[in-house]
């Protein structure tokens, strides 16, 4: 009888712990803290690497350490990170009853119930004022002399603001209904990161090899139809049941065009070295470089099962991170170190 009464006891204890754990739990979740935190995570901060794009322009047109010039494309970049992060807010408010389907989605914090509406409605809003507020700070930042290209289409501050409303309008657009047009919905992706370095070259501003825009199309283009096949892949028959859009797709479809964007990049790519203007075709040694960095994607997309978020391949693996990095390394010595 004392066993028995002990083991009731016992389990009572962890029916209370476990009640005052879940308690802990909700209260951490719906706390301000939690919703503050919660707000961050839909921000969806390690998507903000796709921003880094707008470096290309300063880094390939050799002002990287040009003060003025530095301190606009850092601000833009921020304009992007807060324009980004808006669209991803608002893509998690009209996929909020798809996304709680998803086996990974599922666990976004409106999703999962630990970001109300309301406040996620208020952080768009927020972000937008910021990213206005900022776009306009620009105006302020000198600039080095425009080019009569430049400053025939209105100066390199309204092109750049023309630049942000396109992305804005363009991201909208998609996540309202572009998103559910068979291939038009991964080229959109694809104008994001196109955007992304035509604002870092107009912000500055500079002319880039239209080659640069060339291969900013290819990859981006690689890296989303390597994401609907991780979708397909991850999601088998409930798919289409998660995005509509899926069930256009087909997993021998997506393969031939992932096979004809990676040829086309890295052809795009090498002709870009060979015949753009910057480098003095030293860029050329980067090519093995770019070669393995792509294979190696591919590797983890049909070996591993990945590439559903392209900014966590890159950070969680240290092959292609340390491709990445050493590439980016040899880039700057080509262009700054090395005599011209």
């Amino acid at each position: 009888m004392p066993i028995a009464q002990e083991k009731k006891t016992e389990k009572q204890k962890g029916l209370h712990s476990s009640t005052a754990n879940g308690a802990n739990t909700k209260s951490s979740t719906s706390g301000i803290g939690g919703r503050f935190r919660a707000v961050v995570v839909s921000m969806r901060p390690r998507q903000w690497t796709k921003n880094l794009a707008l470096f290309v322009g300063i880094v390939f047109a050799q002002q990287l350490f040009n003060l003025a010039s530095f301190e606009r494309t850092t601000v833009a970049f921020v304009v992007f990170c807060l324009a980004s992060s808006s669209i991803y807010v608002l893509n998690d408010l009209l996929d909020l009853e798809h996304d709680r389907q998803h086996p990974i989605k599922s666990k976004r914090p409106l999703a999962s119930g630990n970001l109300p509406i309301s406040w996620a409605i208020a952080t768009i809003g927020i972000l937008i004022l910021g990213c206005a507020g900022l776009t306009l700070l620009i105006f302020s930042i000198p600039t080095q002399q425009q080019t009569n290209f430049f400053a025939s289409l209105g100066g390199a501050n309204v092109l750049f603001a023309l630049t942000v409303a396109t992305y804005l309008l363009l991201m909208v657009l998609y996540s309202v209904r572009l998103k559910h047009v068979v291939l038009l919905d991964v080229f959109i992706i694809a104008s994001g990161f196109v955007l992304r370095i035509l604002a870092g070259a107009v912000v500055i501003p500079v002319m880039i090899s239209p080659w640069l825009y060339l291969v900013a199309i290819l990859l981006s283009l690689f890296l989303a139809f390597s994401k609907r096949r991780h979708e397909l892949v991850l999601l088998q028959g409930e798919a289409s049941n998660h995005r509509q859009i899926l069930k256009e797709y087909s997993l021998p479809l997506l393969d031939q065009m992932i096979t004809i964007v990676t040829a086309a990049t890295i052809m795009a790519y090498s002709l870009y070295t060979f015949q753009g203007p910057t480098g003095n075709h030293r860029l050329m040694i980067t090519i093995p470089l770019v070669l393995y960095g792509m294979f190696r994607y591919l590797y983890l997309v049909y070996m591993r099962m990945e590439g559903g978020s392209p900014e966590e391949v890159l950070l969680r693996d240290r092959h292609m991170l340390g491709t990445v990095v050493l590439c980016i390394a040899i880039i700057i010595i080509v262009l700054y170190v090395l005599p011209k």
